[in-house]
């Protein structure tokens, strides 16, 4: 390292972005992804042992992709070597490869590479460094907040593990927050800034699980909050919503708000109005609602309002709910407009509601133990000395694949639960049960 090196790593240390500043050095100060690098798990082992095989790390930003990186920079023996893949080409690996091959030939010790977004890297140069990532001449760390499994050479992802890393929780958040606050050394402690709990319960949820995002938004407020009279730098809540760009609302997700706003939502679908299905999906995306929670509510409005009246609308709320799960946030807020827009203005129809609601009562209301003995299990040995499946009519065997038959116990047997409507799709199962028995049932 010359002098100029040394210059440009102070300035760094001094001047560079919080969120930069504050990244752990150990595994021990890692914030959150317990799930892999809690005390015990593989990746805590492995770091520690300082036995390393190639790695992918798959999350949203802000997650700690690169802090697990510098990490393992931090502990490991080996030559470590960071490219990052939206600057980076052919000539760039060439040249990471060839002086991992010196260091092997000199044994001084063997190469971690470690490539920031890989995902963007086209298959060409995952391909050109493929060979060297199978034959051990560098050890891959890889980067990317796409599905790697999607965006990365396949042949990579086998020779790799992947750990899949999630979007911090709140207390995490926190954590980082409290820390960035108080570290006199790396954080902004020198500043006497103070923050209420009101500011914190706000970022903390506003960030979505992202670090950087929270950092970003201290850094902002304490570098251009003036002081009180006794030098204190206040970060309020109205400070702290100016730096993370989002307004305060009135949304309480553990309180009435809450709960008046989906109630709000699934009205609005029940009511056929998409505009205000879509205004109030809006407010609740905003607010950071748990986006699963959301999905969660339409493909329940899907079966409860819709029904049979429309039997795609529980598939497209059940896709939808599977690809927010598997894209995530931001994009997600396209897939849940697109099924509350869609259970918004299907046709309406609560029948199998109503149904499934009628017969639990009377399951309830009333003692039935018995079944009659042609339907019930005939398979099993003694089954037909028992009487079991005796008279039972096979509907296929006769016309229309329909045969006058009883299905309910005696005590129910008049009992009418499904009583489709004329809506939409229900209108052709009335006209199916209408032209093979003439009436519904």
């Amino acid at each position: 390292m010359d002098l100029f090196d040394m210059m440009r790593e102070k300035t760094l240390e001094t001047e560079s972005p919080l969120a930069a500043r504050l990244r752990p050095t150990s595994i021990e100060e890692v914030v959150g992804q317990e799930h892999i690098i809690g005390k015990g798990k593989l990746l805590y082992r492995a770091i520690k042992a300082d036995k390393l095989g190639s790695l992918i790390f798959y999350g949203p930003p802000g997650t700690g992709k690169t802090t697990l990186a510098k990490v393992i920079a931090n502990t490991t023996k080996a030559e470590f070597v960071q490219l990052n893949a939206t600057i980076s080409g052919k000539k760039d690996i060439e040249k990471v490869v060839n002086e991992a091959k010196n260091r092997l030939g000199m044994t001084l010790g063997s190469t971690i590479l470690f490539i920031d977004e890989i995902h963007r890297f086209n298959k060409a140069q995952q391909d050109a460094l493929l060979p060297y990532v199978e034959d051990g001449t560098v050890t891959l760390i890889g980067a990317t907040t796409e599905n790697p499994y999607f965006e990365v050479n396949s042949a990579l992802v086998s020779r790799s593990r992947v750990f899949e890393l999630k979007p911090l929780e709140n207390k995490d958040i926190r954590k980082l927050i409290m820390r960035a606050i108080e570290d006199k050394e790396k954080g902004l402690g020198t500043f006497n800034a103070k923050i209420n709990e009101e500011a914190i319960e706000f970022l903390s949820d506003r960030a979505n699980g992202d670090a950087r995002a929270a950092l970003n938004a201290i850094e902002l407020g304490v570098l251009t909050t003036e002081p009180d009279e006794d030098g204190i730098i206040n970060i309020d809540i109205d400070v702290a919503s100016e730096c993370i760009q989002k307004r305060v609302i009135n949304y309480d997700k553990n309180g009435d708000n809450h709960y008046d706003t989906i109630s709000a939502f699934i009205k609005s679908m029940r009511g056929s109005d998409p505009n205000a299905a879509v205004y109030y999906l809006a407010r609740m995306i905003y607010a950071g609602e748990d986006p699963k929670f959301i999905a969660r509510r339409i493909v329940i409005c899907a079966a409860e309002d819709v029904g049979n009246a429309d039997p795609m609308a529980i598939q497209v709320a059940m896709a939808a709910a599977d690809a927010v799960n598997f894209i995530g946030m931001p994009e997600g807020r396209i897939i849940l407009s697109q099924a509350a827009t869609y259970v918004a203005c299907a046709p309406k129809s609560n029948a199998a509601y109503v149904a499934i609601d009628k017969a639990l009562e009377d399951v309830k209301r009333i003692q039935i133990t018995t079944i009659p003995s042609y339907l019930k299990d005939s398979h099993y040995s003694g089954a037909k000395k028992l009487g079991h499946g005796t008279g039972y009519k096979y509907a296929h065997d006769y016309e229309n694949h329909y045969v006058e038959q009883q299905y309910l116990p005696d005590e129910l047997v008049d009992e009418i639960y499904y009583n489709p409507t004329e809506q939409g799709y229900e209108k052709k199962i009335v006209e199916h049960f209408n032209n093979i028995k003439g009436k519904v049932k």
